[in-house]
């Protein structure tokens, strides 16, 4: 007997987002288990909830017991699935709230007990305050930081995995919720000109003795790529970006998206409709900006990338005014996740030669 046809939506999430998943530290089995019992969009976030509460189980009773590395394994974990549980579940604010409030609260459990350990910070910002996560690599005094711009639908506790990799080579990091973005997104509006809060975001670094000001640089990843090369083509402090897989003008792949992203965007800039949505989509673009990136610039793009095809990692590098490398890896997805072994160690080795820190 033939399997029943799957919402159109379910079908989108297993066709755009399964390497995204394991890559950032879901279980495979958990990503086949969970979705492979859907049938309906609006099953999603309860069932990742309930996966997360898994391991948010596991975690709990390890920290419990005094095994603080296993609590922070698993609690990390767990946020990740509660996480992955409403990044795009827009259509039903009080679940999506629900599952973001146990994203944070699991994350800011483990934070203490990561190695090297995180610190929640909140971040001035025009009067509120965005919340980001500091985690500063072991036995390094003053280390140089890369602020981390995330997505459309990603949060700070998501990138756990970018963390690790530049922490191991000598480099502070700064993932936070900017406008748009996770716990800014309910009352802080996607805007195009995000060179406004990562200002805030260098303000901040400049504010701490414990962290190199004069060493700072700005990765992104997906919308988060446009965002980087947006602050560096304004903020100067800066003094190296990465964007991976960001567009060049949002608004050019707005109508391509697929509807979740579509509807995402929507609601995360408080648009009232899809007309509006468009309008505020027109305001990311990096035209007449990107020629004003003079910092070192490393841009990654997937060949297959049919989210933000490749073109305008093309664009962005080839308008940069600065030192720039370009990689195009091929075969690669919306922000190479299925191949991550091809750009994640090289942007993580690049950064530690802008800042002149020793190979490891």
């Amino acid at each position: 007997m033939d399997s029943p046809v799957k919402d159109k939506r379910i079908e989108i999430a297993l066709r755009a987002w399964a390497p995204r998943f394991v890559a950032s530290g879901v279980p495979l089995a958990d990503f086949e288990e969970v979705t492979g019992g859907l049938s309906r969009w609006d099953e999603w976030c309860a069932a990742w909830s309930a996966r997360a509460a898994v391991h948010e189980e596991l975690g709990r009773k390890a920290l419990a017991d005094g095994y603080n590395i296993s609590a922070a394994g698993h609690l990390t974990r767990a946020a990740l699935c509660y996480h992955f549980g409403k990044f795009m579940f827009v259509h039903d604010v009080d679940q999506m709230k629900a599952a973001h409030k146990k994203t944070v609260e699991c994350r800011d459990l483990a934070l203490p007990h990561l190695n090297p350990p995180g610190e929640r910070v909140a971040i001035p910002y025009q009067g509120a305050t965005m919340a980001g996560i500091l985690r500063k690599p072991s036995g390094v005094a003053r280390p140089p930081v890369v602020i981390i711009c995330v997505g459309l639908d990603s949060t700070k506790e998501e990138m756990d995995v970018y963390e690790s990799l530049l922490l191991a080579r000598g480099l502070a990091t700064l993932p936070f919720d900017g406008p748009g973005q996770g716990e800014a997104e309910y009352t802080m509006p996607i805007r195009g000109d995000y060179e406004v809060p990562v200002k805030a975001v260098v303000d901040f670094i400049e504010s701490r003795p414990d962290l190199d000001a004069s060493r700072i640089a700005v990765m992104g990843v997906s919308l988060g790529g446009y965002y980087a090369a947006r602050a560096a083509a304004f903020e100067k402090r800066l003094k190296a970006c990465v964007s991976l897989s960001g567009p060049y003008s949002w608004v050019e792949v707005f109508d391509a998206r697929n509807e979740l992203s579509r509807e995402a965007f929507k609601v995360r800039s408080h648009s009232k409709t899809m007309e509006e949505a468009r309008a505020v989509a027109q305001t990311l673009t990096l035209k007449d900006s990107a020629k004003n990136i003079t910092c070192p610039l490393y841009v990654v793009g997937g060949e297959l990338d049919h989210l933000t095809q490749p073109h305008n990692a093309e664009r962005i590098a080839a308008e940069a005014s600065g030192p720039t490398i370009l990689n195009i890896v091929k075969g690669g997805n919306h922000v190479v996740n299925n191949r991550r072994y091809m750009y994640q160690t090289q942007i993580a080795d690049w950064l530690t030669q802008q800042f002149g820190l020793p190979k490891a």
